[in-house]
């Protein structure tokens, strides 16, 4: 049965959503927009936690952004390709859902696990239009849906927006929901035999706060989140840009 949603960031890892776009779904989920978030893999390949530990923090941060539900497809970390099985599953989710506006990885980044993703889901999501695409969800043939508009995270390397969205109410929440994914990231508390990773460090939250200042600055406000569109922006009025 399928559940209408009004976005859905589909990413590829537990706690992309949270880095590169919480702050916009917290704020639309504030608004009263039905939000969910689905990842491809379980993160397993990281070097730090555990498939299990991503999993409980997934939830955990889910709960602190309010989201309506969290699946997982588990998808091959590091892994994973364009197959017919991995773009079926996508589509499926997509029909399943029938989200209008759909949020992905970023078009390409350090991971390179972020560019692949963001091809897949893309891809999905006009191939869930196509009426002569069969797919089902728990034995019922789904109806053909496509998203109004993809919109992609940008991440760790820096991407030129085509817009971004004030998240300075909703930054403190955001902070949380990351921090929520203890395993990865700095707490001051981690034992020494843990790797060290680009974004374990106490200096990764320092460029996380930056970011968010860089493109908050661009719009006149403290923190803001940016993301980048394939298609052509359209507005009914010069007004709707300011």
């Amino acid at each position: 049965m399928a559940y209408k949603l009004d976005i859905l960031a589909i990413v590829a890892h537990p706690d992309d959503a949270e880095l590169g776009c919480a702050g916009t779904l917290i704020k639309e989920i504030n608004a009263g927009k039905k939000v969910g978030v689905i990842d491809l893999t379980q993160g397993e390949l990281g070097s730090r936690g555990s498939a299990e530990l991503r999993k409980k923090e997934a939830a955990a941060a889910s709960k602190i952004m309010k989201l309506s539900f969290r699946e997982n497809l588990e998808m091959a970390d590091g892994f994973f390709s364009e197959s017919v099985q991995n773009l079926m599953k996508v589509i499926t989710s997509i029909r399943k859902y029938r989200p209008d506006v759909l949020i992905t990885n970023a078009i390409h980044d350090r991971h390179p696990d972020h560019g692949r993703g963001s091809d897949l889901v893309q891809r999905a999501a006009f191939l869930s239009g196509l009426v002569r695409i069969e797919s089902s969800d728990s034995g019922k043939w789904q109806e053909p849906w496509r998203p109004k508009v993809v919109y992609h995270m940008i991440q760790d390397r820096y991407i030129k927006p085509d817009f971004v969205v004030d998240v300075t109410n909703e930054m403190p929440v955001k902070l949380k929901a990351i921090k929520a994914f203890s395993s990865q990231f700095f707490t001051g508390k981690e034992e020494k035999k843990e790797a060290q990773t680009p974004i374990s460090s106490p200096d990764f939250m320092y460029f996380l706060d930056a970011r968010a200042r860089e493109f908050g600055r661009q719009i006149n406000t403290t923190y803001a989140e940016g993301f980048t569109v394939e298609r052509t922006i359209g507005v009914n009025s010069l007004f709707d840009l300011i």
